[in-house]
């Protein structure tokens, strides 16, 4: 049989203590754990809140840097556009800067371009009082460019055209230019040169070159010319050039130019004629002074003699050479022995509109 256990006062006190303290403790905690419980829905709910203000504030922030991104493009977008008009008018200004040093260049230039016209003006007036005199000193010459003595009539020559704008003379300095007969022409071709210069045709020649350009108008231009088998202006330095008849002292220098040329050579009428129209611009009137056909064309014939017809088919391509639409006006001085000379002349000065003659022996 079971012992039944034996309860003392001290046992049962202790228990009830111990219960009571474990109650105590207990019912402490309870307390305390609703406070902290409390405290922390408290805490919570204030987070809470302050999370809502704060995620509020974010999408304010968010929509004030949106706001504010839009703001700097513009900005950017906006000072682009000053920075453009910027350039721009630091442009304008450096072309405003140009434009108006160049307009000083223009005024200093129109300054002294007036002071030179003053200059020139004066100038021009002087020189207009020395024309002023020279004419005065030319009334009595008329429109003669150089004086030509003559005897009397003989200064006159009917139907041939001296004037014109633009006057070529050629003139024939050949061999055959030293007499009218072929033993007179061998004959002075061999002695010296003193003697060829003073014979008689070829001094008949250089007066009508002389009394030709004593008839050239005052206004006009003009080439001399000189050929045999070659052609050339009798100044050289003019070759190509046209001169102004007004200037006496270039005229003189020409004139005495082809008297000191010694006549010598065959001729060649082709080379005469691309000379002339060589000239720019082209001549309006040719005077042409010779004695007959010529001898070769642009190159020296083969043999010693050339026939008549030979002589005339020379011609006939030298014609092929004139400058389209000038007249030619021949003077044509005697020489022995070539039949078809006067007629292929004249045929030419019908064609080109211009003019034959064959002076008397006491012309000019």
């Amino acid at each position: 049989m079971r012992s039944r256990r034996t309860v003392t006062p001290f046992n049962l006190s202790f228990l009830d203590i111990m219960f009571c303290g474990f109650g105590a403790v207990v019912l402490l905690v309870l307390i305390l754990n609703r406070e902290t419980v409390q405290q922390r829905q408290q805490t919570s709910a204030d987070l809470r809140s302050e999370v809502s203000r704060l995620e509020r504030a974010v999408v304010a922030a968010e929509q004030g840097l949106v706001v504010a991104r839009n703001d700097l493009e513009q900005t950017e977008q906006e000072l682009l556009e000053t920075r453009g008009r910027a350039d721009q008018v630091i442009r304008v200004e450096q072309q405003t800067r140009q434009e108006l040093a160049r307009m000083d260049q223009q005024t200093l230039a129109r300054r002294e371009s007036v002071e030179q016209l003053k200059s020139d003006l004066k100038s021009l007036d002087q020189s207009n009082e020395r024309l002023g005199a020279r004419v005065k000193r030319d009334q009595g010459k008329g429109n003669r460019v150089r004086k030509f003595l003559g005897d009397g009539e003989r200064q006159y020559l009917t139907g041939l055209k001296v004037g014109g704008k633009r006057i070529v003379i050629l003139i024939d300095v050949s061999a055959s230019m030293l007499d009218e007969t072929l033993v007179n022409i061998i004959r002075l071709r061999n002695m010296d040169d003193a003697s060829k210069r003073q014979s008689a045709k070829w001094q008949r020649a250089l007066a009508v070159v002389e009394w030709l350009v004593a008839n050239f108008p005052r206004e006009s231009l003009y080439q001399i010319i000189a050929f045999n088998t070659k052609a050339g202006s009798v100044l050289p330095a003019s070759a190509g050039q046209w001169l102004n008849a007004s200037d006496s002292k270039t005229l003189d220098r020409a004139v005495t130019a082809l008297g000191r040329r010694i006549p010598a050579g065959g001729t060649s009428l082709q080379r005469a004629f691309e000379a002339a129209a060589k000239l720019s611009p082209r001549p309006d009137n040719i005077l042409l002074i010779t004695d007959g056909l010529p001898t070769q064309g642009r190159r020296k014939p083969t043999r010693s003699t050339v026939s008549a017809e030979q002589r005339l088919r020379h011609f006939k391509n030298a014609e092929d050479a004139l400058p389209g639409g000038v007249p030619v006006n021949t003077i044509l001085l005697p020489l022995e022995g070539d039949a078809y000379a006067a007629f292929a002349f004249w045929e030419l000065a019908v064609s080109t509109k211009g003019s034959f003659v064959t002076p008397s022996r006491d012309w000019p």
